[in-house]
């Protein structure tokens, strides 16, 4: 496959995500990274893609001056990045929705319900793909877990039990000028979700990829520890999935001794699931009534699913980069797929896009609100 010749927006010298991006994007080798508006001034833009090795006419000093010159070139970009706060999300993105080039976003999908609906009807105009970079879907064994339940491994879906629970914001660091926390407790920048938006929408998007359920309605109890906070930084949510399975959902950034506790245990008439972020090479499966069993990543048991999506044997631990490198690749199969005459939705397949950025913004919509009624059912 020919390299896809990619753009990134923000993700600039001192930004986490964006070096994610950037590495997830190469280890398989399906795109080279061309161009980019690569932070919030014309000056940093620059000198960010100097220290990338860009071509210095490739570095521009805003998105909307990108998407039109790359729009224009023969050797444009052919899709994007970006990687934004969340409340720069959908102008950038809607920009190059509008000159048809492809889209990879991270999440959640916006910072406002307004600009969420707006990004939808951005999508359903243009011809080119929305990804939306839920990276946790891509782990091998998270596949695994999602093609058990769809096979009937664990019956019918009782329980869906998720957590993210992190320690970073146990301090208040934004005070002290740290970026990544500044712009995450802001609600101009980050929206109306703390801890719910920023991991929650992770957790109740992996709840539902792997269940293969919606939720139906939600009760939440958000609250911000950290003086003078206006988000939330630690949530307990219960919740009702369609079937009449029932959940609960705990995301916290100030749990101590807790560094990216993402974790999944679905259970069912038959059996059960457990999967942890922190050792993703493994999931336990408990039939009802049997010894709990592990199944390793590329290893006995692993399905068709799990394998598609792993590189290396067994004992060979992949995590957080080769999940995120498979919603990349992914993603430029499915730009190759519709460049050759595919419709959108077929080359999709199991990527993530506006239906679970909708959903992800539903969940913190629903959260607000039942929290703002002492915590009462409120519907998704």
């Amino acid at each position: 496959m020919t390299k896809i010749r990619l753009g990134m927006v923000g993700g600039g010298n001192d930004a986490f995500i964006g070096g994610v991006h950037r590495i997830a994007s190469r280890i398989d080798g399906r795109f080279e990274l061309v161009a980019g508006a690569l932070s919030s001034t014309p000056e940093k833009s620059r000198a960010s893609g100097a220290a990338l090795g860009l071509d210095a006419a490739r570095c521009y000093g805003d998105f909307t001056e990108m998407a039109a010159a790359e729009a224009a070139r023969e050797d444009g970009i052919e899709a994007v990045a970006i990687v934004t706060p969340n409340h720069m999300h959908y102008p950038a993105a809607k920009a190059f929705l509008d000159v048809g080039i492809h889209v990879i976003c991270d999440k959640p999908l916006t910072a406002t319900p307004d600009d969420a609906a707006a990004m939808a009807k951005a999508v359903a105009a243009s011809d080119a793909l929305f990804v939306l970079t839920h990276n946790y879907t891509g782990y091998p064994m998270v596949r695994q877990a999602r093609a058990m339940v769809a096979a009937g491994e664990i019956g019918k879906v009782r329980l869906v039990q998720a957590e993210y629970p992190q320690d970073w914001l146990t301090d208040a660091i934004e005070a002290e000028g740290q970026k990544q926390a500044a712009w995450r407790v802001d609600p101009a920048r980050s929206g109306a979700g703390g801890s719910i938006g920023d991991i929650g929408t992770h957790a109740y998007n992996l709840a539902c990829f792997v269940s293969g359920l919606k939720g139906v309605e939600l009760a939440a109890d958000l609250h911000s520890f950290g003086a003078g906070r206006q988000l939330d930084d630690n949530a307990h949510i219960l919740l009702r999935y369609e079937g009449g399975a029932r959940g609960m959902l705990w995301s916290s950034q100030v749990a101590p001794g807790n560094e990216n506790g993402l974790r999944l245990r679905i259970y069912g008439d038959k059996g059960g699931l457990e999967w942890a972020q922190e050792d993703p090479n493994y999931l336990w499966f408990t039939p009802h009534g049997e010894a709990k069993r592990l199944i390793r990543r590329n290893g006995a048991g692993a399905m068709d699913a799990a394998n598609a999506v792993s590189r290396i044997p067994s004992g060979h631990p992949e995590g957080y980069l080769e999940g995120f490198a498979n919603i990349y690749t992914a993603a430029a199969e499915a730009i190759r797929a519709v460049q050759s005459g595919a419709s959108r939705a077929d080359a999709m397949g199991l990527l993530p896009g506006i239906d679970d950025g909708l959903a992800g913004m539903a969940f913190i919509a629903a959260c607000v609100a039942s929290n703002s009624k002492n915590a009462a059912w409120v519907a998704l």
